[in-house]
Formats: structure tokens, sequence, C-alpha cells
């Protein structure tokens, strides 16, 4: 029965390019668990042995493999991702976390936990924040500090809720509905923020219609579509950023492929910064740019 599954998986579902640890063995052996009513992510099910299924699971699992072969994403079957390490809710209210966007986590960490060492208590804000993926990520690790995460869909900030609470951070991280800064215009964020993260819309919509339809039709557009040029928000972000910004504070911003060198020159031509880091994926191709405010 595996060897058929594993043959229907590899022929017939689209393992998209972007999540990687989607094999046919680890997407079979995360539906096992589901089917176990023990749901793991494809990158836990990978490591994990694998539970003996009854044969009213068998029946479920069956039909878990045909929802995933006719196209529906696998983390929305499942209902989990793993996420910088962390096993995480997914759902259709926000983009399924993706690993590519683990090169923005763990530098956002890796940068709070510097500014911690020397300022104490600080105050970390992740904008677009979808299912809360990579505020939660980061704070998991940090244990420390005041965390926020806001994001234009009510659907996306029902799901980081319910995802803080899921690893243990619901008492910890403030998740507020709002259009980018609009849910921190006040005078308790004015420029009282250490770092500002956001992995943005960054698909122009006249690339829309050609994306996977794994993608397309299953994720929420407002995740992925950035407008005209993938950019309008991105610039957005980069502009409105510094008003919540301390001196020396950090914005960290996820870019599309092949946007690093514009949205470099964009952040370095609105002079609102000192300087702009850009950090390389494994195929030596620009996903991340720090900026420091002066």
């Amino acid at each position: 029965m595996a060897d058929q599954y594993l043959s229907q998986l590899s022929n017939l579902c689209a393992i998209g390019a972007d999540k990687p640890e989607e094999t046919p063995e680890s997407t079979l052996r995360a539906l096992y668990f589901a089917a176990a009513g023990k749901p793991l992510s494809a990158r836990r099910a990978l490591t994990s042995p694998v539970p003996e299924l009854d044969d009213k699971a068998k029946i479920v699992l069956s039909s878990l493999v045909k929802q995933r072969c006719s196209g529906i994403p696998l983390a929305h079957i499942i209902g989990r991702q793993n996420f910088m390490g962390v096993e995480m809710l997914a759902g259709p209210g926000a983009m399924i976390p993706r690993i590519e966007t683990e090169l923005l986590g763990f530098e956002t960490l890796r940068i709070s936990s510097s500014l911690q060492k020397e300022r104490g208590t600080i105050t970390f804000i992740d904008i677009c924040t979808g299912s809360g993926n990579v505020v939660l990520g980061v704070d998991y690790y940090l244990k420390s500090g005041r965390a926020f995460g806001s994001d234009i869909s009510a659907d996306a900030i029902q799901l980081a809720r319910r995802n803080a609470e899921f690893v243990g951070l619901g008492k910890k991280v403030d998740f507020r509905v709002g259009d980018l800064f609009e849910a921190f215009d006040s005078i308790e964020f004015w420029g009282n923020v250490d770092v500002i993260t956001c992995n943005p819309p960054y698909i122009s919509s006249s690339k829309v219609s050609t994306m996977d339809r794994e993608i397309s039709q299953y994720e929420p557009r407002e995740a992925f579509d950035g407008g005209t040029y993938g950019l309008s928000i991105m610039s957005r972000v980069i502009n409105e950023a510094p008003k919540y910004l301390k001196a020396y504070s950090f914005l960290c911003l996820e870019v599309g492929l092949g946007q690093g060198r514009f949205v470099t020159r964009m952040i370095n031509n609105s002079n609102l910064y000192r300087d702009v880091r850009a950090l390389e994926n494994s195929t030596s191709e620009i996903r991340v740019l720090v900026a420091q405010t002066k």
C-alpha cells in the first residue's frame, strides 16, 4: 500500500520547489500521522517513527492521499507546518510558511538576541505577519522582550492567535488587525521599537495568473500579490518604519527573487537608513535585506 501511495504522490502531486521538504516520502509519512490523529509537519514526520494504522485509519489515509493528489496543499490537509524548527499550525487563512523565510527568521533572531544583550528588554514588531510564523519563531527562542504582529487580514490574525496558543506563546505575543503600521500608530510605539520585520506580498499582479495552482487557488491572494511591480507594500514599509524604530535599530525585509538590488537602492534613496546589508540564500540570491536606522 505504501509503495502504491508513493507512486501516486510522485506522479500526481505538484511537489513545489518552494517547499523542498515535501518529498513523496515525507508527504506520505505526514499523511500517516494525520490519519492516526497525530498530525506532524512533513519535516517532523520524516524523522519520527511512523504510527501503526487500524482499518479505519487506513481508510482515512486513502482519503488524505486523494486530497493531496488533487492539489490541496499538504499543510492545509494536516494543519501543520514546521518553521525554524518549531511545529506550527497552518491553514487557508494565511500563506503557508516556507523554508526560504527561515533566512529572515534566523537573522531577525540573531539581531534581536544581540540587541537584547545590549538594551535589555526589546520591542519587536512583525508586519504582514500572516500565520505569525516569523514573530513566533523568533520569540520561541528569544524568551524575552515585547513581541507584536499585525496583518490586514482578520483571518490571518485569527490563525496567528491560535498559533501563539499552540506554541505556548499565547500570553506573550500580541497580534492585531491593521494595515501595516496602523495597529501601532500611537505614542507607545513611535520611536520605541528595536526590530521590525516584514515578509510582504512581493509578487507582481501580472504574474499571479502564472503561479502554481497550489498557491493561486488555495492561498490568500493578499498574502502574495504585491501590486503592479510587486513593490508597492515594500515601499510603504521602508518609508514608514523609521517613525517607529529607535535610532540604530533594524528593519528586516524578505524580498522576491531578482528584487534585492532594486530594493537596496530604494532603501538607500530614502535617506532614512545609515546602511543596508544583503543576505543571500544557498544559491547566492538576495532574499533578505537588513537596514539600520540613523
